[in-house]
């Protein structure tokens, strides 16, 4: 089997967008959704396109124009959708997070595990 290229950490937000936003997923609403991942953190929306073509070029994602809308002057949308080759560098990608995040659980305690959790998710309410 051939091995999967191997996802950044920026690459990783990105995919997650693109799959969380569904058909919904182009430029501006992705760029949305990574800089909502990513708070507090600045993310540029150069940067998601950047990654976008990236992620194009190695087949993880594929794109299409939409049909012009008038919101948009007459403009189309590039949209996004993740392939399968995508979807399984994203597994792989997560799997090797849990293991990361167990490790520091066995390490730091489950305290640690408890209270970075809690911390998070007051974050992001």
């Amino acid at each position: 089997m051939a091995s999967i290229s191997s996802l950044g950490q920026f690459e990783q937000l990105v995919l997650a967008a693109i799959l969380s936003l569904r058909e919904d997923a182009y430029g501006v609403t992705i760029h949305s959704k990574v800089s909502d991942f990513a708070r507090p953190k600045k993310i540029s929306l150069g940067a998601i396109y950047v990654a976008l073509d990236r992620l194009e070029d190695k087949g993880f994602v594929s794109s299409w124009l939409s049909d012009p809308t008038n919101e948009r002057g007459g403009r189309a949308k590039r949209c996004y959708r993740v392939e399968a080759l995508g979807e399984q560098a994203f597994q792989e990608s997560a799997a090797t997070a849990m293991r990361i995040s167990e490790a520091i659980t066995q390490v730091l305690g489950k305290d640690w595990a408890r209270k970075w959790k809690k911390e998070w998710k007051k974050e992001m309410a």
